[in-house]
């Protein structure tokens, strides 16, 4: 084995914190060198990218409706893996994961990963300041902890066959996306909901077109969206003045139905 690399997509950071947690705590135990593949900003992804045989690679991506974002899957098919051990992870705001464990799995395999296991992890909801707030936590880098450790013990076992993928029973196909539902049981679509800028509070200090996963924040005028918003609220949660948010009806109900729903602690789910 040759490195360790935590590769992720993460707005906020949650994703960001717990796949480097996880390839540091690997990269001890195996003494080998921790690299990041931070494909988050969208100069990164305008090329492929490519891992050697040798390489152990922590996965991340964020959950959004269920699956892994669906701005991605364009770009995750020139990621390759050739041959290189694959450890899938997905992040969620404490409602559920559905298939985005599995599809993220099954992407890796598809471009050459050896998937050896995965894991569901929290993070406080891109939405919300309350949904799993301040998650990962404590107890939640326990749990990393003794995933990086039963890895460790997977890879280093003389009968380990990396050949055999890591099997992910949370999820089925056809994978399909999550879709919130209003009190009377219709459907809300907030995909073309944008975020709003309150110019009395905004200094334009430039952070949320800085930090916009997709680069659809003007640059020069932060009150201007010029492409696709994937609601990770970056722009919102990394904005020091509270001067983005968003006023969609359909939105604020979502984000309140969430809130008042998932109350309870959500934990995650390991696969190996």
């Amino acid at each position: 084995m040759k490195n360790i690399y935590a590769a992720y997509f993460s707005g906020t950071g949650t994703t960001k914190k717990t796949v480097n947690f996880i390839a540091e705590k690997l990269s001890e135990k195996l003494s080998l060198l921790k690299k990041e593949f931070d494909f988050t900003l969208p100069e990164i992804r305008k090329e492929g990218k490519s891992f050697e045989k040798e390489d152990i690679v922590i996965f991340g991506v964020p959950v959004i409706a269920g699956r892994v974002p669906n701005v991605l899957l364009k770009y995750l098919e020139t990621v390759k893996g050739n041959g290189a051990l694959a450890v899938p992870v997905v992040l969620f705001g404490n409602r559920d994961f559905n298939d985005a464990l599995m599809e993220l799995s099954e992407i890796l395999l598809t471009n050459g990963f050896k998937t050896i296991a995965a894991g569901a992890f929290i993070g406080e909801h891109s939405f919300s300041k309350i949904l799993a707030a301040g998650r990962p936590d404590k107890e939640d880098m326990k749990i990393m902890e003794k995933f990086s450790n039963e890895i460790y013990k997977k890879i280093t076992d003389k009968n380990f066959d990396k050949n055999i993928p890591v099997k992910i029973t949370h999820g089925e196909k056809p994978f399909t996306y999550y879709k919130p539902k209003d009190a009377e049981g219709n459907h809300i679509d907030i995909r073309k909901v944008i975020p709003k800028t309150n110019i009395k509070l905004c200094d334009n200090c430039k952070i949320c077109a800085k930090v916009c996963p997709m680069g659809s924040i003007d640059y020069n005028n932060p009150e201007i969206i010029t492409g696709i918003c994937i609601k990770c609220c970056a722009c919102i949660k990394k904005c020091h003045t509270g001067a983005k948010y968003f006023d969609d009806k359909g939105y604020l109900y979502h984000k309140q139905d969430l809130e008042n729903r998932y109350k309870r602690r959500a934990e995650p789910e390991l696969f190996y």
